[in-house]
């Protein structure tokens, strides 16, 4: 009977273990974030993934990876491993209107005087965009900061050039979506780990 018993709880123990490994990923709208990714040989966790909305279109989904959890775009900013901020487009989207919306996401959520001094960054993201004619659904973008290397940004697979060494240009990327005025507050919630996954 005790060795029936072991049995039952090694089950019920395993099946608790594959349920918490479950919950760490999440999918949405057809898009799966994996509980954990491995950037520089470091395990990063999901802090938080959604959907943007722009009306009622789904534009995209993001999902945001850091070495510990954390709730604040300051809190982001001080954690000293690498971070990575990933998106996947759920709808065809001109590039040049991406390029444009991640410039004034920026703009709107950093100083006059920090945003002047981005402004070649600024310029050289627009112009990753519009080298694409479109984005289609399925398409992914990826944005890495990594220590002493600087801001990566994959578009479709392909590395866009060579690193934004500033730091505060990969601060000002996660203003897009984690700043004061953020590019869709529900999307800031779920991406600091604000709503359940």
């Amino acid at each position: 009977m005790r060795r029936l018993y072991r049995i039952v709880g090694f089950v019920l123990s395993a099946a608790v273990l594959a349920g918490s490994a479950l919950a760490q990923s999440t999918t949405l709208a057809g898009v799966t974030y994996n509980g954990s990714v491995e950037l520089q040989g470091q395990s990063l966790k999901l802090n938080g993934a959604g959907i943007r909305y722009k009306t009622i279109l789904r534009v995209y989904t993001a999902g945001l990876y850091l070495e510990s959890k954390a709730q604040n775009i300051s809190a982001i900013v001080e954690l000293p491993g690498p971070k990575r901020l990933s998106l996947t487009m759920l709808r065809e989207v001109k590039s040049g209107e991406m390029g444009r919306l991640f410039m004034r996401g920026m703009e709107d959520n950093i100083d006059k005087v920090s945003f002047a001094k981005l402004l070649g960054s600024v310029a050289r993201t627009s112009q990753i965009f519009s080298d694409y004619k479109t984005l289609q659904a399925g398409d992914p973008i990826v944005i890495d900061w990594i220590p002493g290397v600087g801001t990566v940004i994959t578009v479709k697979g392909k590395m866009q050039g060579k690193p934004f060494e500033d730091p505060l240009f990969f601060q000002a990327l996660l203003g897009i979506w984690l700043g004061e005025r953020p590019a869709d507050w529900k999307l800031k919630e779920a991406l600091l780990g604000q709503v359940g996954l």
